[in-house]
């Protein structure tokens, strides 16, 4: 039996997912999760074989879920489902060790194949999602992306400074290093520019 954590914002596609995986006699789906922070909480009391999530989310996204599950040593293999498919992503996914990357538009048994895949060691990723994921760098660092995340939220330099603990000089200077990195006018064209390369 292959136990699924279904970890995706939207009600309606999580029940239906959910749904969908129970029909297959060899998936027990043990939980959902609204997010990557309900989803961590969760993992603090189930113990699934794979945990299937969705990248864009509040609070803790689906990249930053398996970037904690591969620091925190978890045994789960993170699957990675999604509407988007950019290259920036797909690196930043692979990075944190996830498993395999499903468009979200894929045919269901597309999906329950992939995790039954993914659960006898195979890393399944579409050929030209991979092949554009390994020419396209992402030259953002975590505290950048962070910055730049909150900057596209339409906070202050203040408000960032106070959500990620640190000074608003601190901030500023990530900011800009980001525009710079990113050939932007402006605080606003770098998290544009990022959000299109699937790298905020």
């Amino acid at each position: 039996m292959i136990r699924v954590l279904v970890v995706e914002d939207q009600a309606l596609v999580r029940g239906a997912i959910a749904a969908l995986l129970s029909l297959d006699p060899s998936i027990e789906v043990l939980g959902e999760a609204s997010d990557g922070k309900e989803a961590l909480r969760q993992l603090q009391h189930i113990t699934p074989d794979v945990v299937l999530t969705d990248i864009e989310m509040p609070h803790v996204t689906g990249l930053e879920l398996a970037q904690h599950l591969q620091q925190g040593g978890h045994q789960a293999k993170v699957v990675i489902m999604t509407t988007f498919s950019r290259a920036g992503y797909i690196r930043r996914a692979m990075s944190y060790g996830a498993k395999a990357f499903v468009l979200k538009e894929a045919p269901s048994e597309y999906l329950i194949n992939t995790i039954k895949k993914v659960m006898l060691g195979q890393k399944i990723i579409d050929p030209e999602l991979a092949l554009s994921a390994l020419d396209d760098v992402d030259p953002l660092t975590d505290k950048e992306r962070k910055a730049l995340r909150y900057a596209s939220d339409g906070l202050t330099t203040a408000q960032i400074a106070t959500s990620l603990y640190l000074s608003e000089g601190t901030v500023r200077n990530y900011l800009s290093e980001a525009i710079s990195k990113l050939n932007a006018t402006n605080r606003v064209d770098a998290a544009r520019i990022a959000k299109q390369k699937g790298w905020l």
